[in-house]
């Protein structure tokens, strides 16, 4: 499908919309206490740009539920909300409420397209009047409602199929002859499958929207074999849609309802682009106001626009997690701290911790490129990690581009045996 006005504006056109919607965002997340305790001292008024969103802090998913465990009872979503219901603290009520694994709560508001989907849909091909036949969860999780609002503000029909029940899922594939699925792309598989094992047609399914898991280009072909043009969205239950896969197949753009920034794991610092770190995400959503949330998955920022004529930023996709702790002689180890390191090293490039040997019996060290290995660097840096986090390392240094760039900051090689 074609895309819409606002992923084809130029890059000045962008920025000077992001110049005037960032003051009113960073307004909206001071209206909730969470947000508010965080951004003490920010003037809203100053934060126009990218460059003045980065010195905002980031906010990641263990903090949110550090927040709701210390409130449970009075305020679900832990301060960060502005949604509710009777006997929560709120500004406005909720129309929905999910639970994910930890357990974390997350709010739905009642803007149409809340999750903002229906770019993403359209991308894949998806039009009015489609019936798209979703299985995700209906229960706990927002998976479903996520795929559902978006359909909805398409004006497609959608049949409620959830998780399982394979055979009346087929069923009712084969009855009412939907063009379009969203769900697993290991799910669709299995349904297929299970089609051609009984041997049910279903030339009806022509299209797919697929996220919660990785989409390999080996199952996007497999279905393109059987006739169903597959494409994946990149999602999660705190910020809903962030970026999306076109036509061009050329990893995803980032959606334009939010702001991907790409940081070096365990801090705020944004990466250049083609680095590899973590995906932080700002919304444009006063409901849940969102400001530079960790997602704590790995991507890269892609060079250039897509060939679509989308011109916003392109990302790589899902390439790991950003959580690298690891537990070492009793001390836990932090991508920050190493981060820390790098601070007080500034000729220092990329850098990884590597733990090995056996459990009780460690052995670290720290592998870091230089362009100018300075007498004493080497002890200067073991020094620095002993300092930081109390444990003795070997330092290696390397020639710039020795090690991968792939995002990971720490590496546990240990024997669990």
């Amino acid at each position: 499908m074609q895309p819409d006005p606002l992923e084809t504006r130029s890059p000045a056109e962008r920025e000077a919309a992001l110049a005037q919607a960032l003051p009113v965002q960073v307004q909206a997340a001071m209206a909730v206490p969470a947000m508010a305790a965080r951004l003490q001292g920010v003037d809203a008024a100053g934060i126009t740009s990218l460059s003045a969103l980065a010195t905002l802090p980031v906010t990641r998913k263990h903090e949110l539920l550090d927040a709701q465990n210390a409130q449970r009872g009075s305020d679900a979503f832990g301060g960060y909300s502005a949604l509710g219901w009777a006997t929560q603290r709120a500004l406005r009520p909720a129309r929905r409420v999910y639970q994910s694994p930890g357990p974390i709560y997350e709010p739905e508001g009642f803007a149409a397209d809340y999750w903002r989907v229906a770019r993403a849909m359209r991308a894949a091909g998806f039009t009015a009047g489609d019936l798209v036949h979703n299985s995700f969860s209906y229960h706990l999780t927002p998976g479903a409602w996520i795929m559902e609002s978006g359909a909805h503000a398409l004006g497609c029909t959608v049949f409620p199929g959830g998780v399982g029940n394979t055979e009346l899922q087929l069923q009712a594939m084969q009855h009412l002859r939907p063009s379009a699925y969203t769900g697993t792309p290991s799910f669709l598989r299995i349904l297929l499958e299970k089609a051609a094992e009984t041997g049910v047609q279903l030339p009806s399914l022509q299209k797919a929207l697929v996220s919660g898991e990785a989409f390999p280009p080996s199952l996007r072909d497999w279905l393109l074999e059987r006739g169903i043009a597959g494409y994946q969205a990149y999602a999660t239950a705190d910020v809903g849609v962030i970026a999306y896969e076109t036509s061009a197949r050329e990893g995803l753009v980032v959606d334009e309802g939010v702001i991907v920034e790409i940081v070096r794991p365990g801090t705020g610092d944004v990466l250049p682009d083609g680095e590899v770190g973590e995906v932080v995400v700002t919304t444009f959503n006063a409901d849940y106001p969102m400001l530079r949330f960790g997602t704590g998955d790995l991507s890269a920022v892609l060079p250039g626009p897509c060939p679509t004529g989308r011109t916003h930023t392109r990302i790589q996709g899902w390439m790991g997690r950003a959580d690298q702790t690891a537990k070492v002689r009793g001390m836990f180890v932090h991508p920050s701290q190493v981060a820390d390191v790098l601070k007080r090293h500034p000729e220092l490039g990329r850098a990884r911790l590597v733990v090995e040997g056996e459990m009780a019996n460690d052995r670290l060290t720290l592998h870091a490129e230089t362009a100018s290995a300075a007498a004493g660097l080497q002890a200067a840096v073991a020094a620095s990690v002993r300092d930081l986090t109390k444990l003795r390392c070997d330092v290696q240094l390397l020639p710039p581009g020795s090690l991968p760039n792939d995002g990971k900051v720490i590496e546990d090689k240990r024997s669990y045996a």
